[in-house]
């Protein structure tokens, strides 16, 4: 791939390391055989029409910044044939976890890129996008790391130009400093509102919002996740 065509890579960083432990060879050749017929295109070129990522037509557009194992995105894709998912995640092992459930269930209408969300964002058209899930991010607790959370008032100035008037973006964490971060972020924007009406509303996931894997471990250390709803309006 030519130089200049390479995504570039915004700073700071935000995310963790890329690689993990040797891959099992079965996934191994996932992600040398399923991911390129999939992948989102490895270009700087802006992406006119998000119809043509996929190999049909599809209802809506919904976006998932770090997918972990893939587990919520391969639930929410199967669930939803009729919508067409983006997915991003730097980590290796993630992408191939979400790359065998892709095989597994024979799921078409996920389109994956393998790094930084935000070399997605500024290629894609505005307002194309109904629903954006950030579930259980790095919390980067460290005061100085701060700066490396995804949710900071860039990011979500980002997101707002894709989303179109009435989408969803849908956050949760465990760690209480990043959701007063979150809900303080969101607080002074005019473009979103929390669409809570009750302590319920944050404290329980709704039924079509499965528990990821990094929820699951955060119960099992006796830490409760915390589930907010933003609508662009």
């Amino acid at each position: 791939m030519p130089s200049q065509d390479r995504p570039a890579h915004p700073h700071p960083k935000l995310h963790g390391r890329k690689k993990g432990h040797r891959l099992r060879k079965q996934r191994q050749e996932l992600l040398d055989t399923l991911l390129p017929r999939i992948v989102f295109p490895q270009t700087t070129s802006p992406i006119h029409n998000p119809q043509d990522l996929f190999h049909r037509r599809y209802d809506a557009l919904w976006l998932e910044v770090g997918f972990g194992d893939g587990g919520h995105l391969a639930w929410q894709a199967k669930n939803n044939p009729d919508i067409g998912f983006i997915g991003c995640e730097p980590y290796e092992p993630g992408v191939a976890g979400l790359l065998s459930l892709i095989a597994a269930d024979n799921i078409e209408n996920v389109v994956v890129h393998p790094d930084d969300a935000r070399q997605v964002f500024s290629r894609l058209p505005e307002g194309c996008v109904s629903r954006v899930f950030i579930l259980f991010p790095d919390p980067w607790p460290k005061k100085k790391h701060n700066k490396r959370r995804f949710i900071s008032p860039e990011n979500i100035d980002a997101l707002a130009r894709l989303m179109h008037r009435g989408a969803e973006l849908r956050f949760a964490s465990d760690i209480d400093d990043y959701i007063l971060w979150t809900l303080a972020i969101f607080r002074d924007r005019k473009d979103f509102i929390w669409t809570a009406e009750s302590p319920r509303d944050w404290q329980y996931r709704p039924d079509d919002w499965p528990a990821t894997k990094y929820e699951r471990k955060a119960n099992a250390a006796g830490r409760t996740g915390k589930f907010l709803r933003f609508q662009r309006v």
